[in-house]
């Protein structure tokens, strides 16, 4: 019997009401399977909390954070009462910076039951390995004067070390699945971060001839995205081009509400966190209307870091089911409550189990 300690921050907004959800799908699977056991730990950080004390978790935290095997991360923001920037980076950045969790790999995939803005959708299944420590989203920069002669510097990062990190994982995914990867690009208008992350790739992709390796200018693969997505396998992007590919990725599955992230320590040395891409949504709150498909895909990519392969695959097929069956929220055309499409995952996968 394995036994595996989650971190669990519901955050704000919606993650109160999809990870307690997320929490009984993995509590059922685990049943169901047989082998696994989770003990969750419950943290109360974010806005709610930033109001009482004055920060979006205790100063600690990451201590506390470390001590597990990973952490399950609902949603952070609400602008009603805390600016964005402060949320963001006082726990979500912080704590992704803290423990190096270096990547971030989102999937876009076709399901059946959801209606894609594509006209004509065809399949695809695309997973987006975005550098995820430095590039345009570097600290790095300034502003000086005010008024008519204000400047603002914002500097982009890349080291070979991260560069090469992203990409050698890169390929190392695609091994695993079609033996594609794209790097994008946009060598032709950025004249040394973007020709330095080219050259970086040209070597790395001399580690692995058996990969169908080439590099898409990012706007171009922005269209691509729409017009052919399913020719894509493995993506492999800096920090700004990834957070751009992956919200067209969940635009063309349709709806952002149901994509997952990860956000992977590599080395094993710190917990790697696992997200949704969707927003806190605090105007719909406590209506029990909220999508929880992100947060417990979001589960399933969980369980495959965690070794847990088989249980993530029936998790998955668990979903596309569900979603195929009809069985949906509001926002991706159903009528089902938030607490349903859980409870119709769960029934799934124990069908699926074959106990």
């Amino acid at each position: 019997m394995k036994h595996y300690r989650i971190a669990v921050i519901p955050g704000d907004g919606i993650g109160k009401e999809v990870v307690p959800v997320a929490l009984d799908v993995l509590q059922h699977t685990a049943e169901v399977f047989g082998d696994v056991t989770f003990n969750f730990t419950e943290f109360p950080w974010g806005c709610d909390f930033y109001q009482k004390y004055g920060m979006m978790m205790e100063e600690d935290g990451i201590e506390q954070l470390d001590k597990f095997d990973a952490i399950l991360l609902g949603a952070v923001g609400d602008p009603r009462l805390v600016p964005d920037h402060i949320s963001l980076w006082g726990l979500l950045i912080k704590i992704r910076r803290s423990m190096d969790q270096s990547l971030n790999i989102r999937p876009a995939k076709y399901f059946e039951g959801l209606a894609s803005p594509l006209t004509a959708p065809k399949e695809f299944d695309i997973m987006v390995v975005r550098e995820n420590s430095e590039g345009e989203y570097s600290e790095v920069g300034g502003r000086i004067h005010r008024g008519a002669d204000e400047v603002a510097i914002q500097n982009a990062v890349f080291t070979r070390k991260a560069t090469e990190r992203a990409m050698r994982y890169g390929f190392q995914l695609a091994s695993q699945r079609k033996g594609k990867l794209t790097s994008a690009t946009k060598s032709n208008g950025i004249v040394h971060s973007m020709p330095f992350w080219d050259s970086v790739f040209d070597e790395v992709r001399e580690e692995f001839p058996e990969i169908k390796a080439n590099q898409n200018h990012i706007d171009a693969l922005a269209a691509f995205f729409v017009s052919k997505p399913q020719e894509f396998d493995v993506i492999v992007a800096s920090n700004l081009f990834g957070d751009i590919l992956t919200d067209i990725g969940g635009a063309i599955m349709g709806s952002i509400g149901i994509a997952p992230a990860a956000n992977l320590n590599i080395t094993g040395e710190h917990p790697s966190m696992f997200e949704p891409v969707h927003g806190s949504a605090p105007d719909i709150y406590g209506k029990g209307i909220a999508n929880p498909i992100g947060q417990i895909w979001t589960a399933k990519m969980m369980l495959d870091h965690l070794g847990e392969v088989n249980m993530g695959a029936s998790l998955l097929q668990a979903i596309e089911e569900t979603t195929a069956a009809g069985v949906k929220t509001s926002d991706i055309g159903g009528q089902a409550s938030t607490k349903e499409v859980g409870k119709e995952i769960n029934k799934r996968i124990k069908v699926l189990s074959g106990k």
